[in-house]
């Protein structure tokens, strides 16, 4: 089932970050102006990109083991398996997962791709993180609000500059949420790797896409209110729940869970 406008045309003329996500993660649903942007990142990229939808995945699970049944993913990116509501309905079939992108081959994609378990649901919505009550309005259409819901935002957050006011974002969307829900958040910093920020900054520039790289003080605020659960907020190779995390890596991401009191 998918929500919002209809096919939109997909401009092959510019590149997405989806599609660049898509590019580093070794699929094939991107295009030469994508693949252009992929090929001038530091070779790290892929590493790090692998890593953030690791992280994504033991989240995820753990989330799914807790009871979280109901999830809203904003940033959503080419369904590359397995899908957010492939890991929660493998443990939860009753889940109900609500997408949510605007690169209109995310749509095509999801539409295709992203199907529900007879027990639960799940639905695309085609808007932008930037419009939060629409997707909170649409999202209303499948998930209970009056029911813990988890809010994922993954490797999305770094588009947005600093004047369009990410931190408000967030904090919209997450006060529209029930006591008991979560949020799910990873986030691009070159904390680790500092010699490679100019570059990473370069060709996404030059692609025309706005980044805005963060360190840890600039990503905290986004848990302002929320209480973060073990480990806090570290980064993605550092987020373990059920085993201990294995020999250390570094990582282009800060990620965390936190709990809405």
């Amino acid at each position: 089932m998918t929500a919002g406008v209809p096919s939109p045309r997909v401009d092959t003329s510019k590149p997405h970050p989806a599609r660049v996500y898509d590019w580093l993660l070794g699929g094939k649903d991107n295009y030469p102006v994508d693949q252009r942007v992929g090929e001038t990142l530091p070779e790290e990229a892929r590493g790090n990109a692998a890593r953030n939808r690791a992280f994504m995945h033991r989240a995820a699970t753990w989330l799914a083991k807790n009871g979280v049944d109901q999830y809203l993913d904003i940033g959503t990116g080419i369904p590359t398996e397995p899908n957010l509501h492939q890991i929660v309905q493998a443990i939860r079939p009753d889940a109900r997962i609500v997408y949510a992108d605007n690169d209109p081959i995310v749509l095509r994609h999801a539409e295709a791709l992203l199907t529900s378990t007879p027990e639960g649901a799940t639905n695309f919505v085609h808007a932008d993180v930037r419009q939060p009550a629409t997707i909170l309005e649409q999202a209303r259409e499948v998930l209970d609000f009056g029911r813990p819901i988890a809010l994922s935002l993954i490797a999305l957050l770094h588009f947005l500059p600093d004047d369009e006011d990410p931190y408000r974002v967030v904090r919209t969307l997450v006060e529209a949420l029930p006591s008991g829900s979560h949020l799910l958040l990873s986030h691009g910093t070159a904390d680790q790797h500092p010699e490679l920020k100019q570059e990473t900054e370069a060709a996404y520039k030059k692609g025309a896409i706005p980044l805005r790289m963060r360190n840890r003080s600039e990503v905290e605020p986004f848990f302002a209110g929320l209480e973060l659960v073990a480990p806090g907020l570290v980064f993605a190779t550092e987020w373990y729940q059920e085993e201990p995390a294995p020999v250390r890596e570094r990582s282009g991401f800060y990620v965390g869970v936190a709990r809405t009191p």
